[in-house]
């Protein structure tokens, strides 16, 4: 075995080096979460005695199987699914110079819709930002039901206490590997984003981080605590147990996995009938507790995070994802694109046509679909953003992918091998990306996202009053957010 070996906290790990970063591959933050540590929260893991070989990729998070997307190949941006194995709780690092001091720190928080996904899969590696001066970390923590299940004799938000105390040891560590402590940016997509402005407004994490990007991703992705107990009861239900950590400490990951589906389907809208997460969300995070006091979006309102210099933003067309490549888009018709929305918003009729319903060269599954879009991720983000009483930039990626026949579009998750600059990972006529993306556009991203955790500055304007924003797409432009302010206040979950 050779590569450098860098001192952490637990003991002495060995890298590989390879075109000048040198990569530590499943460095445990956090004991194995088996036995009495099952839905309990992380503790810091046994010291090693010796060089522990860190050059192979850990295990993750016991998840349901990798579920294919019609039409596209996506296994290199969400990876394969369970790699099995207890000992999950890990980092994976990055670095430039595991000799030098006061690197930047970046680290990425996976999305996944709190039920899968990986910190290390080939579209989200860590190497471009190494090579250009940061020590990127990415981290793997509990999801689904072992994470974002909240029962009795348990402990409330795993996956995020996992979060914070990964955060901690990175602080810990964060000179070994030559980066700075106090100069940390978390950045995130989808519920990894969602995670990270919990962690924002958590008081558990206060002062573990500096800078915060959001893709996709917002502080109301939670719920409160009678729709946490409803859904932990179907699954308990699923499975014939009560909904007791001391009960679900019995059954196994595999049995966990094999009810997964019972947490889909059930009513779990709030007291004024709204659902936020577009029904495709059941396992989140909780208010309530010692991590979310309070709701997020109301405590960053009351200044939580207001240290935290942001980037916040979305994809244009976020929700085609979801209806393009499996035909929806064309088969939801009138009755169904009220019942569907009726199943998560009240006034389902009059917020569809807002986007078109009943008007010539829009159909129901269009409206269904834009609808969706603003309501699950354009307009959060825009809350968050005129909420966060600290330095804010906004952004959205207009960039249509040619997919599926130009009809993918600025879908979901479609910016993650941009910001990572790894866009040929995802470029062919079955990628999401399409046969030719513009690699200028992905520099352009990724240099900003490497500004921002170097300066405090992505190189656009604050969004202010004037709801200035940087229009992602070729070229990129900075311009007035076309959002109606009007919808963001509409909609607002904190003032129904």
């Amino acid at each position: 075995m050779t590569g450098p070996v860098v001192a952490t906290t637990t003991g002495r790990v060995q890298g590989e080096q390879k075109d000048g970063v040198t990569r530590f591959l499943a460095v445990p933050y956090a004991a194995a979460p088996v036995g009495d540590l099952r839905f309990a929260a992380p503790i810091r893991p046994k010291a090693w005695d010796g060089v522990r070989e860190a050059t192979r990729p850990g295990p993750t998070a016991p998840q349901p199987p990798y579920q294919s997307v019609p039409g596209l190949d996506v296994i290199r941006l969400s990876g394969e699914g369970w790699r099995r194995g207890e000992d999950y709780l890990v980092a994976n690092i990055w670095s430039p110079d595991t000799g030098a001091a006061g690197l930047p720190v970046m680290v990425f928080i996976h999305g996944g819709g709190y039920a899968t996904g990986a910190g290390l899969t080939p579209v989200c590696d860590g190497a471009s930002f190494a090579r250009n001066g940061i020590v990127l970390v990415s981290v793997d923590f509990r999801t689904g039901a072992e994470g974002f299940l909240h029962l009795k004799g348990g402990a409330t938000n795993v996956g995020l206490r996992d979060q914070i105390a990964a955060l901690e040891w990175i602080r810990e560590n964060a000179t070994a590997f030559g980066g700075d402590p106090d100069k940390i940016t978390l950045f995130g997509e989808s519920s990894g984003a969602a995670s990270i402005s919990c962690l924002m407004a958590s008081p558990l994490a206060t002062g573990l981080f500096q800078r915060a990007v959001l893709s996709s991703g917002h502080p109301e992705m939670v719920r409160p605590p009678a729709q946490a107990q409803a859904l932990a009861d179907a699954v308990a239900a699923a499975l014939g147990v009560p909904a007791t950590a001391e009960a679900f400490r019995d059954k196994t990951s595999e049995e966990l996995i094999a009810v997964h589906g019972a947490g889909y389907g059930i009513d779990l809208r709030d007291e004024q009938g709204v659902e936020p997460f577009g029904g495709i969300l059941p396992y989140t995070p909780v208010t309530g507790d010692d991590v979310l006091p309070e709701h997020p979006l109301a405590a960053i309102r009351n200044g939580a995070g207001s240290e935290i210099a942001l980037i916040v933003g979305t994809n244009r067309e976020e929700f085609n994802l979801t209806t393009v490549p499996n035909g929806a888009i064309d088969t939801i018709d009138h009755d169904q694109a009220i019942a569907m929305m009726s199943a998560i918003r009240p006034n389902a009729a009059e917020i569809l046509e807002l986007y078109g319903l009943n008007q010539p060269g829009t159909t129901a599954g269009e409206a269904f679909t834009q609808a969706q879009t603003d309501l699950t991720f354009r307009l959060p983000a825009r809350r968050v953003a005129a909420a966060h009483q600290g330095r804010t930039h906004v952004y959205e990626f207009g960039w249509r992918s040619p997919a599926l026949g130009g009809r993918l579009g600025a879908c979901h998750s479609l910016i993650l091998p941009f910001m990572f600059n790894t866009l040929p990972l995802d470029t062919g006529p079955d990628r999401m990306a399409g046969p030719n993306p513009p690699q200028e556009l992905a520099e352009r991203i990724h240099g900003a996202w490497i500004d921002f955790a170097t300066t405090g500055d992505p190189g656009w304007t604050e969004y202010g009053p004037d709801h200035q924003l940087m229009w992602l797409d070729t070229p990129s432009t900075t311009r007035p957010d076309d959002v109606p302010q009007a919808n963001v206040q509409r909609f607002d979950p904190t003032k129904r």
